[in-house]
């Protein structure tokens, strides 16, 4: 079973994305806001995707707030986890920001809150997942 690395910082939200996941995607999912346990499960390779949120508002890293877009791009800095898939979740979508948050961070896609379509959301997902 394929495992999703949930980092979202609303806990609503994230209810709704797990219960997603799970029973329409049938996926495990992890979920933390923990930055150094973000980088923890990564390192360790125990997920196979990360759904990043962008605006964290209680993520902490070496005593500086910081935000999905930094923590995507720690990720995707270090050779041991550069090849993770990161989809950045944002609710703060204007036209443009997609681009520039894609190219800010090094994300590999772009998911806009609300999710409406459940399905659609869980394709997009999949379509990230390392094919066994």
């Amino acid at each position: 079973m394929k495992t999703v690395l949930l980092v979202e910082d609303d806990l609503i939200n994230a209810r709704v994305f797990i219960k997603i996941l799970t029973k329409r995607g049938g996926l495990a999912v992890k979920h933390t806001e923990n930055v150094e346990e973000v980088l923890q499960i990564a390192h360790d390779r125990e997920v196979d995707l990360v759904l990043m949120d962008v605006s964290l508002s209680h993520s902490v890293y070496q005593g500086k707030a910081v935000d999905g877009i930094k923590i995507t791009q720690m990720l995707k800095s270090d050779p041991t986890t550069a090849n993770l898939p990161v989809i950045l979740i944002t609710a703060h979508a204007m036209e443009g920001d997609r681009e520039m948050f894609l190219k800010q961070s090094g994300a590999d896609d772009y998911i806009s809150k609300p999710v409406i379509d459940h399905q659609a959301f869980v394709d997009q997902v999949k379509t990230h997942l390392p094919q066994d």
